[in-house]
């Protein structure tokens, strides 16, 4: 098994902690609250639009009576309480990496401060996996929430049913087909759609509940608690349904670093959490208000019928318009967690484009958008249905929601120090809500759920795979690297000097890269200049530019350079030099040349992985994208040169 590709920073080694620097824009307060609602919460947003519905007309039907629709509205209500508010909003939150939330944020700050410790591994293990569980839900989202409002075409008129799939598959198209472009202008009218959204649905909600007040007693656990005691089998599979009510919980501890945790707290708890239980709670009054054969029809799409049937097709396009919203903000969420893998060593380099110059989190991968766009359509296109999509729905998400417990336990225990007995109680209750929604939803595996666990697992392999094949990667280059102080005793005198600099690449700041001692065999020349440049990716978001670069004189036109950026950042090699001032005259492009090595990679009998992985690595190192353009290198400057290496 051969494979060759360049294989320079294929991983530069997170591990620096260098003093970081936020990059994020702040504005006013109420600017970055309606800046939230457009982005933050598109996702549990559009919940109200499948989520009451599914709990009692998906796949564990229950009957829409008195003691089932107040009991589950209470767990809607104690869920949200419990899993958004205090789990994310009031606790997760603080765990921020530098300004930086989401899995691997929260990974990497834990790595950085737990270093050496026992259970480490398993702690990374475990948030690589919350990681591929994403993927999983990026596509399902925007499947289920497109899919769910265009099905509200149905309750203005039941015609509209056999185009419901091509006109949820003709938006899904164009909302990826724009993605190049940026979403920088189209972002700006996401806070005032989302905002018109929401009141929309408050009002509505208020609307049913003026008509039936009796409903608003399900805020009591007590229903939540009788549902269980009467019920409770019917009630453990119904927390598979209910859970669709807090997905994108997660979204708001991923989008903090966007906006800030403040302005995040203040439009849940004063604006988004009023206006989503308003709706659900009016759902449930109009239920109540009718008679079982009649509230048998409506919970069929309890959400558009909560209109008149004057105001559904308005209805019908404004949540049309919030579920774009809502997979957009998922489509860049997953841009993002995929640039702070590919920067923590999980996922090879991919193109990266920066779609807005103002602002660096506007970034647009393409292979990423086109194979989230496949896979979206096959979904829509192989279910149909929201409800039958409900099915696939929750196990990606509450997977995520419990790793994110077993996280922010180490943080509780190992880094804030918190009271054990406080701590304990916490996560205890924490663990119980997470095993119990993960157990209801494993329910659905037969039936969907097998989806997002086959995509988790086949990016858990990858993301392992990668890391630990670049691991042994660079190891082998290591243990076959000659020190540096022998080679510039041995080489300044035996070969000739020409004019210029020659910049090696190297992924391992020690030893003589395999670059130089090829071009030194094959050319018998050293430039005049020689600067050893390792890129190394720190387990911070941003690194302040003091601590950009570090800078050694090994005498003889001979210099070592090592490059520090967080794992937000993105690498430009030529500017940092141009910057430099410590390795000589300054640096002209055109009087510069950077070797990159080109690594063959062959199977071996040596420790490392199984045969089959040391293929997968192989392909993914052969498909990587090119360092030269990874780190914005001067096409016409470069010179590659190759060589073998065992794993």
């Amino acid at each position: 098994m051969t494979s060759g590709t360049s294989a320079d920073a294929a991983a530069a080694t997170g591990g620096t902690s260098h003093g970081a620097s936020g990059g994020h824009g702040r504005g006013s307060m109420g600017a970055m609250v309606l800046g939230a609602v457009g982005v933050v919460f598109g996702d549990i947003g559009t919940s109200p639009l499948y989520a009451f519905r599914e709990t009692f007309a998906g796949h564990h039907p229950l009957p829409p009576d008195s003691i089932h629709v107040l009991g589950v509205l209470s767990l809607i209500f104690w869920s949200m309480m419990l899993v958004v508010t205090v789990k994310y909003v009031a606790i997760i939150m603080r765990a921020d990496n530098k300004g930086e939330g989401g899995s691997l944020a929260l990974l990497a700050m834990i790595n950085r401060k737990s270093e050496g410790k026992r259970w480490s591994k398993g702690i990374i293990l475990l948030g690589v996996f919350a990681t591929a569980l994403f993927y999983g839900d990026s596509m399902i989202t925007p499947a289920i929430s497109v899919l769910s409002a265009v099905e509200g075409l149905t309750t203005v008129e039941a015609g509209f049913a056999p185009m419901v799939t091509p006109l949820a598959v003709a938006i899904l198209i164009g909302l990826f087909l724009i993605q190049s472009r940026g979403t920088a202008r189209v972002g700006a009218l996401f806070g005032p759609i989302m905002l018109v959204y929401f009141t929309v649905l408050a009002v509505l909600g208020v609307w049913h509940i003026i008509g039936n007040p009796h409903v608003l007693i399900a805020l009591n656990p007590w229903y939540a608690a009788r549902f269980f005691m009467e019920d409770g089998t019917l009630a453990f599979l119904a927390l598979g349904s209910v859970v669709l009510a807090v997905t994108g919980a997660e979204a708001l501890y991923a989008d903090m670093g966007h906006f800030g945790r403040k302005p995040i707290a203040v439009s849940w708890l004063v604006f988004v959490l009023p206006a989503l239980m308003l709706n659900y709670l009016g759902q449930g009054a109009m239920l109540l208000s009718q008679d079982m054969a009649t509230a048998l029809q409506t919970i069929q799409n309890p959400f558009f019928l909560l209109a008149p049937e004057m105001l559904r097709l308005p209805l019908v396009i404004l949540a049309t318009m919030a579920t774009v919203i809502a997979s957009q903000a998922v489509i860049t969420g997953a841009f993002s967690v995929t640039q702070q893998a590919i920067q923590l060593g999980f996922i090879p380099r991919l193109r990266i484009t920066h779609t807005s110059a103002g602002s660096i989190g506007q970034i647009y991968i393409p292979a990423l958008n086109w194979g989230l766009m496949v896979m979206v359509i096959l979904l829509v296109v192989s279910f149909r249905t929201s409800s039958n999509l409900a099915a696939a729905y929750g196990i990606a998400v509450t997977g995520a929601m419990a790793i994110d417990t077993c996280l922010i336990a180490v943080v509780l225990f190992h880094l804030w120090g918190w009271n054990k007995w406080l701590a304990g109680s916490l996560i205890a209750v924490f663990a119980l809500v997470d095993i119990a929604y993960f157990g209801a939803n494993l329910t659905k595996v037969p039936d969907g759920g097998w989806f997002p666990l086959l995509i988790g697992g086949i990016a858990f392999t990858m993301l392992t795979t990668w890391a630990r094949g670049r691991a042994l990667m660079v190891d082998r280059l290591r243990e076959a690297a000659m020190p540096v102080k022998v080679f510039v005793a041995s080489a300044v005198n035996s070969a000739a000097r020409v004019p210029g600099t020659a910049v090696f690449m190297t992924s391992h700041s020690a030893g003589v890269p395999h670059a130089l001692l090829h071009n030194l065999k094959h050319n018998k020349v050293l430039h005049e200049r020689i600067i050893l440049l390792t890129v190394k990716i720190a387990d911070v978001p941003y690194v302040a530019e003091e601590g950009r670069s570090e800078f050694s004189d090994l005498g003889q036109g001979f210099f070592r350079m090592v490059i520090h950026y967080g794992f937000m950042e993105d690498p430009d090699v030529p500017a940092v030099l141009a910057r430099n001032k410590q390795c000589g005259a300054d640096f002209r492009m055109m009087d510069t040349s950077f070797f990159l090595s080109r690594q063959t990679l062959l199977a071996s009998d040596r420790p490392g992985m199984a045969i089959w992985r040391e293929k997968l690595f192989a392909w993914m190192l052969r498909n990587a994208e090119s360092a030269m353009e990874f780190f914005k290198l001067p096409t016409n400057r470069v010179v590659e040169l190759g060589s073998q290496v065992e794993i």
